[in-house]
């Protein structure tokens, strides 16, 4: 069987405080977020912070291939991968109720990046604030050459 390797830092606490932007995406990144699943998602995406003291959300935005969420962290009981996968697997669990068929609907994976400061902060909010536009764009100019 091949190793997998980590794409996590190797030697980082991921249940400090602080800020971590992530990246979560369909599974073979399908357009399943349709509007009435992305309500499910969005409640449960606040459900996290009554389940897990500690951890806020401070920014996120769906989209039908991935989604961006910001939580930040202070004096948590639990670390980030913990928080991704329960946030995986309850959603999954909640989607399949209403209809979703697929055996996947998230990729096994997901990015992050720790937020180092307050303007790095601001970077990133701006970017998951643009980034539905941005796609929406791309997608676009891609169809007018199709």
């Amino acid at each position: 069987m091949p190793f997998k390797k980590s794409i996590r830092l190797t030697s980082f606490d991921y249940s400090s405080d602080g800020a971590y932007f992530v990246t979560i995406c369909t599974f073979q990144k399908s357009k399943f977020i349709i509007p009435a699943y992305e309500i499910i998602l969005k409640r449960e995406l606040r459900e996290l912070e009554i389940r897990f003291r500690g951890v806020k959300i401070d920014f996120f935005v769906f989209m039908p291939t991935h989604c961006h969420i910001i939580f930040v962290f202070r004096n948590a009981e639990v670390d980030l991968p913990k928080v991704i996968q329960a946030f995986k697997s309850i959603t999954t669990l909640k989607l399949k109720k209403a209809g979703f068929h697929g055996s996947y609907f998230w990729q096994k994976n997901y990015y992050e990046h720790v937020v180092r400061d307050e303007e790095a902060l601001y970077r990133i909010r701006e970017y998951i604030k643009l980034n539905p536009e941005s796609e929406r764009l791309l997608n676009f100019s891609q169809s007018k050459h199709d």
